[in-house]
């Protein structure tokens, strides 16, 4: 399925009957993928459209900084100028309103669903340090049990820190390393032994597990909320 652009809801032809054809196969391949417990990217997908229409329903014209990942000038000031050309229209205007408040209304419900899956993920992680933390657990290794797997999957990570308007945010990068096997001889602190050992460009490194006790598919799901749980324990314990 063709993904939704930035501006779906104003591009090409303005028609409700066609707007809501586009909208419910967007829905449809989404909704398919929470049955299947598979949350990223149509998540943050979903939510950074959702707030789309809303921001455009309150303010009725996108502000650049509100969307910095996803809009670019070009972006914006083709939008600016498309909605000044529409503002003249009050049939056009109508027809947009009627296709936002359709969308909003069909959008929340699978929102909530995909939140709901992410909460109950988020519930069934246990994060625990592995070994003594550095003083700056900014960077190291992250080690993540996906149910009843016999392995762990271990990445690098990275904790970026991003200044906002009114505060700061975090931000986590990770990088693929292995698949380890646990053993009785072959512990995560093992792991970790033969991380540092093999890895000098980190000699101490911040290592944490995050075991689930459910599987979930690893890229799409587990991964993405192992990461954004993980900056939150840290910042916590920090």
């Amino acid at each position: 399925m063709k993904a939704l652009g930035i501006n779906w809801f104003i591009e090409g032809s303005i028609d409700f009957e066609h707007k809501k054809y586009v909208l419910l196969a967007y829905l449809q391949h989404i909704n398919k993928h929470f049955r299947s417990s598979q949350l990223y990217p149509d998540l943050g997908d979903l939510i950074f459209h959702y707030n789309n229409l809303l921001h455009f329903k309150n303010n009725k014209v996108l502000m650049q900084q509100n969307f910095p990942q996803r809009l670019t000038k070009a972006d914006f000031d083709a939008l600016k100028l498309t909605y000044e050309k529409m503002v003249k229209d009050d049939y056009v205007m109508q027809e947009i309103e009627q296709i936002i408040t359709y969308s909003l209304e069909k959008m929340n419900p699978a929102l909530q669903q995909g939140k709901e899956i992410y909460d109950f993920v988020e519930t069934r992680l246990l994060i625990d340090s592995v070994g003594v933390i550095p003083l700056v657990p900014d960077f190291g290794y992250l080690f993540i049990r996906n149910g009843d797997e016999k392995g762990l999957h271990v990445y690098e990570y990275s904790i970026s820190v991003f200044e906002g308007k009114d505060d700061k945010f975090r931000g986590i990068n990770t990088s693929y390393i292995a698949n380890y096997s646990l053993s009785f001889v072959h512990t995560p602190e093992s792991i970790k032994i033969d991380l540092i050992n093999s890895r000098k460009q980190l000699p101490n490194p911040a290592v944490y597990q995050v075991a689930c006790d459910i599987n979930f598919p690893l890229e799409q799901t587990l991964l993405p909320v192992a990461k954004r749980s993980l900056v939150k324990y840290i910042s916590k314990a920090a």
